[in-house]
């Protein structure tokens, strides 16, 4: 009788984890988890975030507010959210590249495999884990899962915000619908205003339940709904910079990405309007402005260039697709308009914006893995042959499209899912249910088989600055950047990629790089000029700040490779009014700081304090230091040679490889 017990108990658990369903989201996790966990000790890091997670990990305080700098001087331009788990990893293992990294590898897992169940939901097990790969295989999310840029987590919370979604869609009850606004403000605590762009979607989604199913949603009561779960996503949005609004400034960091101190100029207007739209003239001195020049101009075919084919758009035309067969198959026209707006929201919004990085796009994974998943299955379920085949053949058609781009990077792949998809579109016209798994399988590889390559390949491709999958050319940027940013293209380094380098942009601005030569997934920490820190250590041990330097792009290296405090005036890019010129005597006044690395001639070791054409306050904060320190100290000769050469771009030859040595001033106390 006991044997007859264990035996059914032993039945009972196979048929749990040994079915399809079980095995496919095992596959899905072991795949994800290779391509975003494998080898991640030795990936790429941006040295200024990964400075943040550091100084994060000191104290409570810099951990809430986002400090850049050990001694907490001013924030990083950002919400911190996206480094709060980081900043723990590096609290708990010590500091490295597998511990900044890590927890983004884990976001993006953890988002595929929450987007199964979410779509599973609306479709059952094939579309949740067509879904699932279609997130996993994203070429440029998984180029960023293995980097420490915030995007990770920002698809994290779309995937678990789109889970909610379902929920709340299918049982029309508002706590669920609260639930999803709650995760868009966590989103938002990650990325900040992208994460509102859900909105719209829910709006739709909620005011289209039907009567019939829900009869106690009266337009009016989904108004009230809306306005509910509204209030409390823009109110948990707002809680950070709120805080940190009422703290006084004299009791917090300076907040990075400012003129005036203040979060949400921070937020709406660097991270806002200052990227997605406003120019440098029409900003004047209200709020920064920078343009990321990595994505091409803005245009309706934006994501079919040089710069975003190969990262996003290999399913784009298929959602499409999705959308018409899914009308077809009469699908809950209530979910189809919920995922239709959320696609088309944030494909505007990518479209429009004046310029971004590639791996902002990696936020459509969700809705598109939504609309084909469900699409996929739903045109399964009532043998819509043409419905699957038109799925399988605008995928493989968009793959031949971006092949033909970078023909040696893996073209031939293309022929191969062309041919898969052959084989799949027999099986849809044969309509037998004998092949309905052998169908999901090959309907997941006519689908994903390209970009499937170029996302396991992007482990080869590190970038610690700009995290893009695929071949060379689709990671360059512009000859110069605008309005005084940094340029962004020039010579290929090794490995494939191209040098993060070339001409500088205007305004007295130096190119963001070497010309080429130089690893661009690598280590800037392994760079740092160990005779000026031996002397610092000897000469600046008791300062409250060790060295000052321009901008937070010189100082990383110094945080992240030595246990120096460094002062890094201007913030991230040298631009932020901080700190102002009487408050920096008072530092040397009081013996808080004694030495500065030079960067006169409107250079830096970052960005440095150039001239911007929006920036009058930079010009009285940092340019103003940078002439005090000129006129008022003196040269160190911290290598023992003979003299020491005053020469403006020694600091930043020196933070990107090159051979030559900054100028250290020493400024004596009055």
């Amino acid at each position: 009788m006991s044997n007859s017990v264990e035996t059914h108990r032993a039945d009972s658990l196979s048929q749990k984890w040994l079915n399809p369903f079980s095995i496919g989201l095992a596959l899905l996790a072991l795949y994800a988890g290779f391509n975003s966990l494998w080898n991640l000790a030795s990936g790429a890091r941006s040295e200024y975030y990964a400075a943040i997670a550091k100084s994060m990990s000191l104290s409570f305080s810099n951990w809430f507010f986002g400090a850049f700098d050990p001694a907490g001087s001013v924030t990083l331009d950002k919400i911190p959210g996206s480094y709060w788990v980081p900043a723990i990893f590096v609290k708990i293992f010590g500091f490295s590249t597998w511990a900044v990294d890590a927890p983004n590898a884990m976001a993006v897992i953890a988002a595929a495999i929450i987007t199964v169940f979410a779509v599973r939901r609306l479709g059952g097990n094939t579309a949740g884990l067509i879904a699932g790969f279609v997130v996993a295989t994203t070429p440029v999310l998984v180029a960023v899962s293995r980097a420490n840029q915030p995007q990770s987590f920002f698809v994290l919370a779309l995937a678990l915000a789109l889970l909610a979604t379902t929920k709340a869609l299918q049982t029309g009850r508002r706590k669920h619908l609260i639930f999803a606004g709650l995760y868009v403000a966590l989103g938002f605590n990650f990325y900040m205003l992208e994460a509102w762009a859900v909105w719209p979607a829910l709006i739709v989604g909620w005011l289209l339940l039907s009567k019939k199913q829900f009869r106690s949603k009266t337009f009016v009561v989904k108004l009230v709904d809306l306005a509910i779960a509204g209030s409390i996503s823009v109110s948990a949005s707002i809680i950070w910079p709120l805080v940190v609004w009422l703290v006084p400034a004299s009791s917090r960091p300076f907040i990075g990405g400012t003129y005036h101190n203040n979060p949400f100029e921070m937020i709406f207007g660097y991270n806002g309007l200052g990227r997605f739209g406003a120019t440098a003239e029409s900003a004047g001195s209200s709020y920064q402005t920078f343009t990321p020049p990595f994505a091409g101009d803005p245009s309706a075919f934006r994501f079919f260039n040089d710069q975003l084919s190969g990262q996003i758009a290999w399913l784009l035309p298929t959602a499409l697709v999705a959308v018409v067969v899914l009308w077809f198959t009469k699908t809950s026209r209530v979910v189809l308009a919920t995922l239709a707006t959320w696609f088309l929201t944030f494909a505007v919004m990518f479209s429009a914006v004046a310029g971004m990085h590639q791996f902002y796009t990696s936020a459509l994974a969700i809705p598109v893995a939504a609309l084909v998943g469900l699409a996929v299955a739903e045109a399964h379920r009532v043998r819509l042959a043409w419905g699957q085949i038109a799925l399988v053949t605008s995928a493989s058609s968009t793959a031949f499209f971006i092949a033909g781009r970078f023909w040696d990077y893996f073209g031939w792949v293309s022929f191969v899912q062309a041919f898969v998809v052959l084989i799949a579109i027999a099986f849809f016209v044969l309509k037998s249910s004998k092949f309905v798994r052998m169908s999901a399988a090959l309907t997941a590889a006519a689908l994903l088989l390209t970009p499937a390559v170029w996302a396991s390949d992007a482990m080869n491709h590190p970038s610690s600055i700009n995290p893009a999958a695929g071949a060379e050319s689709a990671m360059g940027g512009g000859v110069g950047g605008p309005a005084g940013m940094p340029g962004a293209g020039g010579q290929g380094g090794p490995a494939g990629m191209p040098g993060f380098g070339g001409q500088g942009g205007p305004a007295g601005m130096p190119g963001f790089g070497p010309k080429g030569g130089g690893k661009v997934g690598g280590n800037p920490a392994s760079d740092v000029n160990t005779s000026l820190v031996t002397f610092l250590k000897t000469n600046a041990a008791t300062s409250k700040y060790q060295v000052a330097m321009f901008g937070g792009l010189a100082a990383a290296p110094y945080v992240t490779g030595t246990d120096l405090s460094v002062l890094p005036i201007g913030g991230f890019s040298g631009t932020d009014a901080t700190p102002t010129l009487p408050a920096f005597k008072k530092m040397v006044s009081s013996g808080q700081l004694k030495y500065v690395l030079g960067a006169s001639g409107g250079m830096g070791g970052g960005m440095g304090p150039g001239t911007n054409a929006n920036s009058q306050n930079l010009e009285t904060t940092s340019s103003q230091i940078d002439s005090w320190v000129s006129e008022n100290c003196q040269t160190v000769d911290y290598l023992g040679a003979s003299s020491v050469s005053n020469d403006a771009s020694n600091g930043i030859a020196n933070f990107f490889g090159g051979d030559q040595n900054p100028v250290l001033y020493s400024c004596k106390a009055n």
